[in-house]
């Protein structure tokens, strides 16, 4: 079998060459400073190279919370969770630092690297005990790893590989990118990123696609040698309406036999209102016959409805009822029914290419079944923490972000 540290290791240096060797023929970039390129003398820059972004981009950000859990939990667990998994103590959830080029019609070579590191980069990205990938404990500290390339076929058809963006789920890992500070539950048991290769082809302005192939669900697992499978098709019916549906089929037990595949499917409705209100529901329903004892079909499902208001200035709040149904316990590990609701309030001050965004949250998260719950205070034995039905969180949480043009 061919390890995937070894096929990253591939990936890095395609994306370093592919990316700084000028294509052939290609002349250097022009070394004028901005003072000498004033429109309308010679040798300056055309007025379309003046109009057009510039294909570099760089940035990072830094993610620092507090999650007071009114129960006060002794091992300082999110029961359950990969993200904002720490309560009761100040932590680095994530930081990251990335550079990317866009692949257009003028330079059809692209490339993404990234790297991560705080609480929430160690644990995403891995199945409930399920073996991981070798190198697993390095490799979770890239944020993204891949190349692209604009082939000029009709309308533009879009190749990338290696490490990128999952096509399942609206929410991103990184908290600076979502609605709400910390993740929703089918976030959490869906893959933020995926690992292998995928087409985008834009049919018009209503119709768009999406073809992948990536190792498994979860990138950082590895139940097989055998790759999986998925579809997207994305509709706007009007400029303010986004629909969404993701297919994904693949293999990720030991047994590769096709009737223990996996069928998965992740439906997104967006709805923006107008320039400060946006309204989303996404439905998330999966299922698999496991290779064990008596083949039992496993079920797992569940909703989530972020919706956001840009107040005014500065201001936004966000709301997001969930509800996550684990019968079998097959992804958090204890058969549960869980409904949650989360409550945001932003405050974000620009400065030219940065932000610093400032969030307090309330969640609350209820869980029933005969393995749900969340931990508490007091051990029922020695290093054995006590669980309860709910939970009550107070967040607080600093963001700061420097972003390229």
């Amino acid at each position: 079998m061919v390890q995937l540290s070894w096929w990253m290791a591939r990936v890095l240096m395609v994306a370093m060459w592919a990316t700084t060797v000028p294509a052939l023929g290609e002349q250097p970039a022009d070394t004028v400073g901005p003072e000498e390129h004033r429109k309308g003398e010679i040798g300056g820059p055309t007025p379309e190279a003046q109009r057009r972004p510039p294909d570099w981009h760089y940035g990072g950000f830094v993610d620092l919370g507090y999650s007071l859990d009114f129960n006060f939990p002794q091992n300082h667990l999110f029961r359950n969770r990969s993200t904002t998994p720490r309560v009761n103590e100040l932590d680095l959830n994530m930081a990251g630092i990335y550079v990317k080029k866009d692949a257009t019609e003028q330079s059809r070579w692209g490339m993404e690297l990234m790297g991560q590191a705080g609480q929430d980069a160690r644990n995403f990205g891995f199945g409930t005990n399920l073996p991981h990938v070798d190198g697993s404990d390095v490799l979770h500290d890239f944020g993204r790893a891949n190349v692209s390339y604009l082939a000029p076929i009709g309308n533009g058809l879009t190749f990338q590989a290696g490490l990128f963006n999952s096509f399942i789920g609206y929410e991103s890992l990184y908290s600076k990118d979502n609605f709400n500070y910390t993740r929703s539950w089918i976030a959490d048991y869906s893959p933020y990123l995926m690992f292998g290769a995928n087409a985008q082809y834009q049919f018009n302005e209503r119709w768009s696609g999406v073809f992948f192939i990536i190792n498994e669900y979860f990138h950082l697992q590895n139940s097989n040698s055998l790759p999986s499978y998925g579809v997207q098709v994305a509709y706007k019916p009007s400029s303010a309406w986004t629909l969404k549906e993701t297919i994904y089929y693949g293999p990720d037990q030991s047994n590769t036999s096709l009737e223990f595949w996996r069928l998965f499917s992740d439906s997104i409705a967006e709805w923006k209102v107008n320039d400060d209100v946006t309204l989303v529901g996404e439905y998330q329903v999966g299922t698999q016959e496991m290779a064990i004892p008596g083949n039992p079909r496993f079920f797992y499902m569940g909703a989530a409805f972020p919706m956001r208001w840009h107040i005014s200035g500065p201001w936004s709040v966000a709301l997001r009822p969930e509800v996550y149904w684990d019968p079998n316990g097959f992804h958090t590990g204890a058969q549960q029914l869980v409904r949650a609701v989360t409550t945001t309030a932003e405050y974000k001050l620009p400065y030219r290419w940065t932000n610093m965004i400032t969030r307090l949250e309330y969640r609350y998260d209820e869980s029933t079944g005969p393995g749900g719950g969340f931990f508490k205070s007091g051990e029922i034995a020695p290093g054995v923490n006590g669980l309860t039905a709910a939970q009550h969180m107070l967040i607080f949480a600093l963001i700061w972000t420097l972003d390229s043009p």
